[in-house]
């Protein structure tokens, strides 16, 4: 009960921090820059489930960004970036990050749809390890070994043993009208 909570509450703050950056942006004439937004889902070897719900909302990167003006030039596939990474560095997320701190395990490719809107990139993927490790970084990239990385997340310690599996849901958002 104590745990679920305590998601909640991280999913709170998380929610405003976008909040105040938009009401920032709406008073005094900012732009509005893309999001990301990282959900997760830790699969226990065991079977059981725990859906941790919204864990980041950060931090689209200056390579990303690059990566997407490439994109948009048609130099580089969008579809290409896919690729999802974790680790259990602990170092504050930076934009001129360009790799995981600590990265663990093989990258792992996900599905690309949609999200809940035109304007909602999505990936989603299901990261297993092999053996007891505390989760704490995650990032989307080009590649399934080196290549660009769009977006790097920071959270909270995710405890995996042995077969345990995180699935990982990578929405980033681009605002129209700014």
């Amino acid at each position: 009960m104590i745990k679920h909570l305590r998601t909640l509450w991280e999913e709170v703050k998380l929610r405003c921090r976008v909040l105040w950056a938009a009401l920032l942006s709406f008073l005094f004439g900012n732009e509005i820059t893309p999001v990301g937004r990282l959900y997760v889902t830790h699969l226990r070897a065991d079977g059981s489930r725990n859906d941790l719900g919204l864990v980041s909302t950060k931090m689209v990167t200056d390579a990303g960004v690059a990566f997407l003006v490439d994109a948009l030039q048609g130099t580089v596939e969008p579809e290409i970036l896919r690729f999802h990474g974790s680790g259990t560095g602990t170092t504050a997320e930076s934009a001129a990050h360009t790799a995981l701190v600590t990265e663990v395990e093989s990258r792992v490719s996900g599905t690309l749809t949609e999200g809940a809107s035109a304007n909602i990139f999505r990936t989603v993927a299901t990261c297993p390890y092999t053996a007891t490790r505390a989760i704490t970084e995650h990032a989307i990239f080009s590649a399934s070994s080196a290549g660009t990385m769009l977006d790097r997340s920071l959270f909270s310690a995710i405890n995996v043993i042995n077969g345990d599996s995180i699935q990982f849901t990578y929405e980033l958002t681009l605002p129209s009208g700014s």
